[in-house]
């Protein structure tokens, strides 16, 4: 029952998005099926830091990441705290417990080059779902709005004459993106073929599947995943590759961190930080190259 009541917790107080409530929901079924059937516990009370350190060891040996390791210690610490403040413990199990040390891994953006293929070289199906498929690409890029939010879009958030758009990101916090004439105008033809495929149907969403259903996550992580790996053989091939490249492209052409940091929508700027470093690597060579002392030893 207290599982239920954390994860309800995290729904509507601290207003946590779908797919960070599944994450945490799958983290905590994991880690009760595991103590129960590896230890042989059958109460969270019973839990202590030698059991959360076997279940990190666990998770390693899976051949588990240690970032991903770390997210799931992340979710048990909440838990715990949660069932502190609630009296339902009195001790937290995880507060000996360090989380696995782990690399600082860049986000995965596509190369200029790779972009300027993928709006100018691939060939769009005909039809509504080719038309679904590059205005997608277009406003991901064109935005940085995570593929929830894109989900999320309604007609009304469009304002063609102001050119932005009205995103609702994590938390119920909304922000206002600027777009450009030249999206407008796209987004405008997208909606053209929108209508001529559902005439006067499709509801409010602006993206809609083949059947004019609301478009759901899976679907466009595929409609994104198809259409990258045509330009790209990164790892990341899905909408949040779009969203690290409309940032770090943001970064690397001089773009202020807060501006950035506000067109993203975090919450810190640490989050924004990461995009930094690929504009210092690409300083750091263009220095290399045009410094006269670059490559002495005293510089």
């Amino acid at each position: 029952m207290s599982e239920k009541s954390f994860l309800q917790y995290l729904q509507y107080e601290k207003r946590f998005s779908p797919n960070t409530l599944t994450a945490y929901r799958k983290d905590l079924e994991q880690f009760l099926q595991f103590i129960k059937e590896e230890m042989g516990l059958t109460s969270v009370a019973e839990v202590g830091h030698p059991h959360i350190r076997t279940w990190m060891v666990h998770l390693i040996g899976q051949g588990r990441s240690a970032r991903t390791a770390n997210r799931k210690l992340s979710t048990l610490k909440a838990y715990f705290k949660f069932l502190i403040r609630r009296n339902h413990l009195t001790a937290d199990p995880t507060a000996k417990v360090s989380a696995p040390k782990i690399g600082k891994r860049l986000p995965g953006s596509l190369k200029k080059t790779e972009l300027s293929q993928l709006f100018q070289q691939i060939e769009f199906e005909d039809g509504y779902s080719g038309a679904r498929g590059r205005m997608i690409l277009e406003l991901l890029y064109a935005t940085g709005m995570r593929r929830s939010e894109a989900i999320g879009l309604e007609l009304k958030d469009i304002d063609f004459h102001s050119l932005q758009i009205r995103i609702s990101g994590k938390g119920g916090k909304e922000r206002l993106v600027p777009i450009s004439r030249a999206l407008a105008d796209n987004l405008t033809a997208y909606l053209l073929e929108r209508e001529q495929a559902f005439p006067g149907q499709g509801g409010s969403k602006l993206f809609l599947t083949d059947k004019g259903r609301p478009l759901y996550p899976k679907l466009m992580y595929n409609i994104v995943h198809k259409y990258l790996s045509m330009v790209t053989s990164n790892d990341i091939r899905g909408p949040h590759a779009l969203r690290h490249s409309f940032a770090t492209h943001l970064s690397e052409n001089g773009a202020d961190l807060n501006a950035i940091k506000a067109l993203l929508g975090h919450s810190s700027l640490a989050s924004t930080q990461v995009y930094t470093h690929n504009s210092i690597e690409r300083l750091r060579q263009v220095y290399k190259k045009a410094h006269p002392k670059a490559g002495l030893d005293d510089v």
